[in-house]
């Protein structure tokens, strides 16, 4: 019998769920070696790849077969296949642009554990898909919101959810639609540097936020009195802002953000936020090029620099922050603090926290693999993002659980733990 790759599901999958990994008809404790590939839509490659030794009976399955020290991890890994993926080009990030196609992963079998790869013994392709069947992917181009609306199969109405990215720019699809198919209708939505929305950080206008809660509050697939917000990044003090200043939001989730306004302008009606001030002497560049600017910000706390505290007592919604403790983009775990004492202070509920140690800044869905270090738009060199690979994957799968307890919890009124798919 020769040798062959057998995968659970077998030919699809989406990004966020498991894939079973296992390989039929070795030789008795024959060692190989298993490597993935990918490329993403601009062509640029990623791979992992691990060295294992087959059973007694020639089966090798990576859920009960620990991966041997050499290869891009080691231990028993059953998704460190996927999650140790890195990129061939230095400062690149996975990115899903279109959801609407699937990523296709590749798997190969080698013969030995040498430098360079032996014999191809086996190899087996896989679609790991962002679109559950069913999910409706809808463009909005109404008044000025730029934004994508993501409907579960069924007919509604859904809990509504406004998905927003931090300083990348553009309109990211791919957490909003992986969200949508677990019975979220969400809206990813632009705020700059997309079709006709401004080209630059330099201010903000929430009255363009409030565009599309509005629509979403209006919509007759979303289900109210109120809607829940995901943030990332720069994202996450733009939900904060919406919260504390705009009507019926009730739910707010923030990853790696700030409770402070920073990077731009912010104005709202007569309201106007500065943004925090940045010193750049404090920026660290290590021999290898890459920047650590976790020190780059003023401390919101102090001085002139209190004026870019968001006031997040004004917000009648719950929050849950979700924090990388090894973030080296900025120091998201002191803001959740100061976020959590800022609220009980005011006599507003504490807010949840939930902190992963060894989780750098971008907290992704599942199995996205982690990036260390990429280009930052504002800074204009590669920054790195701290994290630690298998800690930062399995802060990503807790996070991903995390988010959607919360959202059930405070839009449906589901107890969180209820592991029901809507």
């Amino acid at each position: 019998m020769a040798p062959a790759i057998r995968l659970s599901p077998a030919a699809r999958s989406l990004f966020d769920e498991p894939l079973t990994i296992a390989v039929q008809g070795l030789g008795p404790r024959q060692q190989v070696t298993l490597r993935t590939s990918l490329r993403d839509e601009k062509g640029e490659l990623f791979q992992a790849s691990a060295l294992y030794q087959a059973g007694d009976d020639g089966e090798l399955d990576v859920a009960r077969c620990p991966a041997l020290p050499g290869g891009s991890f080691s231990g028993l890994e059953p998704m460190g296949l996927l999650w140790a993926l890195q990129p061939q080009k230095p400062f690149w990030r996975l990115v899903k642009r279109d959801v609407q196609n699937p990523f296709l992963l590749q798997l190969e079998v080698f013969e030995g554990h040498g430098e360079r790869p032996g014999r191809l013994l086996a190899q087996a392709q896989h679609e790991r898909a962002f679109l559950r069947d069913g999910v409706r992917r809808v463009p909005v181009r109404e008044g000025r919101i730029r934004a994508t609306l993501f409907l579960p199969p069924g007919n509604g109405p859904f809990p509504g959810i406004i998905d927003l990215y931090g300083t990348g720019g553009g309109l990211p699809e791919y957490r909003a639609c992986l969200l949508a198919n677990y019975g979220f209708a969400v809206m990813a939505l632009a705020f700059y540097s997309y079709e006709d929305l401004p080209k630059e950080m330099k201010e903000f206008h929430l009255e363009y936020f409030e565009e599309a809660v509005n629509y979403m509050l209006q919509h007759t697939q979303v289900k109210g009195p109120g809607i829940g917000l995901l943030g990332h990044s720069k994202g996450g003090d733009l939900c904060i802002s919406m919260a504390s200043f705009l009507k019926g939001i009730t739910a707010t989730a923030l990853i790696n953000g700030s409770v402070a306004n920073v990077g731009a302008v912010l104005r709202y009606k007569d309201i106007t936020i500065p943004p925090l001030g940045i010193n750049l002497k404090r920026i660290k560049v290590g021999k290898s090029g890459i920047a650590d600017i976790i020190d780059a910000l003023n401390n919101p706390l102090e001085g002139p620099d209190r004026q870019s505290l968001i006031p997040l007592e004004k917000a009648e919604c719950c929050f849950l922050f979700i924090v990388g403790q090894d973030d080296h983009n900025w120091k998201s775990e002191f803001f959740a603090v100061e976020g959590s004492k800022r609220l009980q202070a005011h006599g507003k509920q504490k807010p949840e926290i939930v902190c992963y140690a060894g989780a750098g800044h971008y907290i992704e869905p599942p199995f996205f693999p982690m990036c260390a270090a990429s280009m930052h738009l504002l800074f204009g060199k590669p920054v790195m993002w701290g994290g630690e690979p298998k800690a930062h994957c399995e802060a990503q799968i807790d996070a991903w659980q995390q988010i959607q307890a919360f959202f059930r919890k405070h839009l449906i009124g589901k107890p969180s733990g209820t592991s029901s798919k809507l």
